[in-house]
């Protein structure tokens, strides 16, 4: 059974699994902080947890059987108690309902020799102060994000502007560039017309002109004719 597992079973007694999962690790973490603190947590018909410190020794590697000095450290234990023993053995059968481990008798409750209340208050005040220490980390982490969101942002926002000046003034060219190929057609296409038209004039004049020279000069003769 892993924890998640433990979790279900312990949901089924209370009634809700996020209930069954405070309680869980409200309980794991209290005996843990207790026992690293140097106190024993004792649980009536199940066990004590306590802390053993043990010696610098030598020891012997299982893969090269080459000999290690190991330091001085310190070590969880866990001592199963007397009705515990007894359920595993089978001296005692397990009940099917209710728990399987007896409760403790009336005033067995109080705080032992061990302090183990003034673990419980410990392990409160370390959680408050480490709550109380992450809090500016937090604000700064979340300051920070919010000022490289703003900076992205505003990347954005000048990139777009940019693009947008760049696509106008490429219109703009491509615009103007076809203003002036229309004009320059118009001006090619009127000035073969112009050159016709210059051309009519021209031969239209010289048509109305020769007419009248021809007459002048009738005129001339008849005059030279009566002088003789």
């Amino acid at each position: 059974m892993n924890k998640a597992q433990l979790v279900e079973a312990v949901a089924e007694q209370l009634g809700g699994r996020k209930a069954a999962a405070e309680a869980v690790d409200a309980v794991l973490d209290t005996m843990v902080r207790a026992v690293v603190a140097g106190d024993r947590v004792s649980v009536t018909g199940f066990g004590t947890f306590e802390k053993v410190e043990r010696s610098a020794r030598f020891a012997r590697n299982p893969q090269t059987g080459e000999k290690v000095k190991v330091k001085k450290t310190s070590v969880p234990r866990f001592r199963p108690g007397q009705g515990f023993k007894d359920l595993v053995s089978g001296s005692k059968k397990l009940p099917k309902e209710g728990p399987s481990v007896k409760k403790a008798p009336k005033g067995s409750l109080t705080p032992g020799k061990a302090g183990t209340t003034a673990a419980v208050k410990r392990a409160a005040t370390k959680r408050a102060a480490t709550a109380a220490a992450a809090a500016p980390a937090k604000k700064a982490a979340a300051k920070k994000t919010t000022a490289t969101a703003a900076k992205k942002t505003t990347a954005a926002k000048k990139a777009t502007a940019v693009k947008k000046a760049t696509t106008t003034k490429a219109a703009a060219t491509k615009t103007t560039a076809a203003k002036k190929a229309t004009a320059v057609k118009k001006t090619t296409a009127a000035a073969p017309a112009a050159k016709k038209t210059t051309a009519a004039k021209k031969a239209t004049a010289a048509k109305k002109t020769a007419p009248a020279k021809k007459t002048t000069t009738r005129k001339t003769t008849t005059r030279k004719s009566t002088a003789k």
